[in-house]
């Protein structure tokens, strides 16, 4: 045994010794390949330009040249020499219309050249419309020009040439998105980000387009997970935040709006509507100087941005008026109990007895025994919240409902106003119309809650 130990020995390095030299001989035949390349290429570079100086339209050499620069992807090279060959390839059968077209086309694509490529790219698709690169690149060209409704059915029957074509995913998902079209544009939404999970804007778009699919819970997931980052971050943040709050979740809104305009170089445009939605978000919360405190910086941003200055009109004298704010903004058992407030405040020196309270979404109404020392009526309240226009059709409704009670007279509430037609409707009926600024008075009277 100990005998056959120096031989086993001297055959392993033998195999070392056998595979470094194959390797090094193979570096060494590689770079020379690559050197006898090189000069190949510049052979034919220094070749083809000395001609081309004496005959610009040396076909021969162009061909010889645009398709070196194309190969070492040498694009702002290359074009130029395709862009002349397009011009006169008509004149010359000898050369390939279709390959002169088609690398015009991806040239300019690579330059952001975006009109000149459908030169090139709309002739190729005239002489191979089944082309795979053909119809890839002419949609890639459509999408890159924003025009999504000719770059989907051209991505499309890309994909259709060869099924297997990944690169194809990510475009035709994002023209789909970008058309409306969110549903289907989810399967190439995630087929792209199998391929690039690093695709941040691939996984916005997938984001958005379950959002607009319904699919809100999904959504928040990947706006959660993208809302620190600096490119995507900002207009994450404020679709999280309009999700939270359209399900009254003003706390997680308040977060979420507030991570966004933390964060640096966010556009104008977001940086705003970030802070009006924030002040959205307070006021739901009843943290009423807050809200005005954003809507505020907005007017030093952009004055007179949307309804902003009728907002911080209104939400000034929501905060200076404690009973006013739980009129509109509290709810329903504190607005209930204010309601019964102000119907006691409204016969400060007569009895009244609460003989019924029905509250509906548009409105809450109390019935109630009113006496004095002199006359007793039965009496229908209502009170409408809204800071609108209440109309003629309301307050028929209004009227009806006291004559089916009973009642001897009807007075209406509205933290807004009654229109023209509704005042003249109530002429000659037993009805009262309280408009805001008598309610106002009305409320500074009654204690606050």
């Amino acid at each position: 045994m100990d005998s056959l130990f120096p031989i086993v020995v001297a055959g392993c390095c033998i195999s070392v010794f056998l595979a470094l030299l194959v390797f090094l001989t193979g570096r060494r035949t590689s770079g020379k390949k690559k050197q006898d390349d090189r000069k190949a290429g510049l052979r034919i570079v220094r070749e083809a330009t000395k001609k081309l100086k004496q005959d610009p339209h040396n076909t021969a050499s162009l061909v010889k040249l645009s398709d070196y620069y194309f190969r070492n992807h040498d694009w702002g090279k290359a074009y130029p020499l395709y862009d002349t060959l397009l011009g006169i390839v008509k004149l010359h059968p000898e050369v390939n219309e279709f390959t002169v077209s088609l690398r015009q086309g991806i040239c300019a694509i690579k330059l952001n050249k975006i009109q000149e490529a459908f030169r090139g790219l709309s002739a190729a698709y005239q002489l191979r419309p089944e082309d795979y690169e053909v119809c890839f690149n002419l949609g890639m060209a459509c999408y890159l020009n924003n025009d999504f409704s000719k770059a989907i059915p051209c991505l499309h029957k890309a994909l259709t040439i060869d099924p297997e074509a990944s690169e194809v995913y990510g475009p035709l998902g994002s023209a789909l998105y970008k058309s409306g079209k969110f549903k289907e544009s989810l399967k190439f939404l995630r087929r792209s980000l199998d391929e690039h999970p690093e695709d941040k804007a691939t996984l916005f778009n997938l984001a958005d387009a379950m959002y607009e699919s319904g699919m809100g819970d999904k959504a928040m997931k990947v706006f959660m997970h993208l809302r620190p980052d600096p490119e995507f971050g900002p207009q994450s943040c404020l679709i999280a935040g309009k999700i939270h709050l359209n399900n009254k979740m003003g706390d997680k809104a308040v977060q979420d709006f507030e991570i966004g305009i933390k964060l640096s170089g966010v556009p104008l445009e977001t940086a705003v509507e970030l802070r009006y939605q924030l002040a959205g978000a307070y006021f739901l919360l009843n943290n009423i100087g807050k809200g005005l405190e954003y809507l505020r910086q907005i007017q030093t941003m952009v004055p007179n941005y949307k309804d902003v200055p009728t907002l911080i009109a209104r939400y000034v004298e929501l905060n200076q008026n404690a009973n006013l704010q739980t009129y509109l903004a509290s709810g329903t058992s504190d607005f209930v109990a204010l309601c019964r407030k102000i119907v006691i405040t409204y016969y400060p020196t007569s009895f009244v007895k609460v003989l019924d309270i029905s509250v509906t979404p548009e409105n809450s109404e109390i019935l109630c025994n009113v006496e004095s020392s002199k006359w007793e009526d039965t009496e229908l309240f209502r009170f409408y919240r809204t800071t609108g226009v209440t109309g003629e059709l309301f307050i028929r409704d209004f009227h009806s409902k006291v004559r089916d009670t009973k009642a001897d007279r009807g007075i209406c509430f509205t933290a807004g106003t009654f229109s023209d037609e509704a005042h003249h409707y109530t002429e000659g009926r037993p009805i009262d119309l309280i408009e805001k600024d008598q309610m106002v008075k009305l409320l500074k009277k009654v204690d606050s809650i």
